[in-house]
């Protein structure tokens, strides 16, 4: 992997991974676009992969990092207190909701991830109509959709079907975040909540995924291009984090759905003008 790339697509997975976007979308069209990175072999891509996606983990885990101890610490008096569920805090409530949400996504990865990866990976078409269906579907719910709960307020049925939004984003162009900000408007969460609780339900998937990656990573993979890759996406990851719910709590969702169209619009004409 070349510091270049590693600079590169780290920008581009920092800024993706949270806004409602589809990082794998954008890294794809980038290669498709600009050629960027043809001459590297599938190894070097399957270290870059894990490099930009260990970035934007340790990104989430920070930013969130004592939201993420008051949760364990509270959601255990679940089973530790046996304190019924209605009893708990936010915290230990919200600890609870992340585990139940995760389920359908990694069901539906452990699934499908290699028929996605064979059928749809590299199919521009497809990948440019999830863009445009997903944000078509982000405009309408942001548009008429009232903040009218907080996490505290959602119940677990409510949860599990934020979840299930996840498990569409195995798809390349629906996007993890956008998925699940969508169905928690739908819910009524409020903006930033729904932003909140949508990059925080990504961090089981997202540590799972690396964890599965690395066991194919050995200590000749660990070069400086590879550190520098985690670095930028994880630097721009806690950028984007804190800018999105900035822009979510002052402008809702509405700017990305505009985007996804323009970018899926630009993938289409480039791939009928290369017929």
């Amino acid at each position: 992997m070349r510091c270049l790339h590693a600079i590169i697509l780290g920008v581009i997975q920092g800024i993706t991974e949270f806004f409602p976007i589809s990082s794998s979308a954008h890294l794809i069209a980038v290669r498709y676009i600009f050629n960027f990175g043809s001459n590297l072999t599938s190894k070097e891509w399957m270290i870059i992969d894990i490099a930009l996606h260990l970035g934007t983990l340790l990104a989430i885990i920070i930013f969130f990092f004592s939201d993420f101890v008051k949760m364990f610490k509270e959601g255990f008096k679940l089973k530790l207190k046996k304190k019924k569920f209605k009893e708990l805090s936010i915290e230990g409530k919200l600890f609870w909701y992340i585990i139940i949400a995760t389920i359908p996504g990694a069901i539906a990865g452990v699934l499908f991830d290699d028929v996605i990866e064979n059928m749809v990976r590299d199919n521009v078409i497809i990948i440019a109509c999830s863009l445009i269906i997903m944000g078509i579907i982000l405009y309408l719910v942001d548009k008429n959709s009232k903040d009218k709960k907080d996490i505290k307020d959602i119940t677990l049925k409510e949860a599990f079907l934020i979840g299930i939004g996840q498990a569409f984003a195995i798809i390349p162009g629906f996007s993890r975040s956008g998925t699940t900000m969508t169905v928690a408007r739908i819910m009524g969460l409020k903006k930033e909540k729904a932003a909140k609780f949508s990059f925080m339900l990504g961090t089981p998937i997202v540590l799972g995924a690396a964890v599965l990656e690395l066991k194919d990573i050995t200590m000749d993979m660990i070069t400086f291009p590879f550190i520098l890759g985690v670095f930028i996406s994880f630097i721009v990851g806690m950028i984007a984090i804190n800018t999105l719910l900035k822009i979510v709590k002052k402008r809702g969702l509405g700017v990305f759905a505009i985007y996804r169209i323009i970018l899926a619009i630009m993938l289409i004409v480039i791939y009928v003008i290369r017929l």
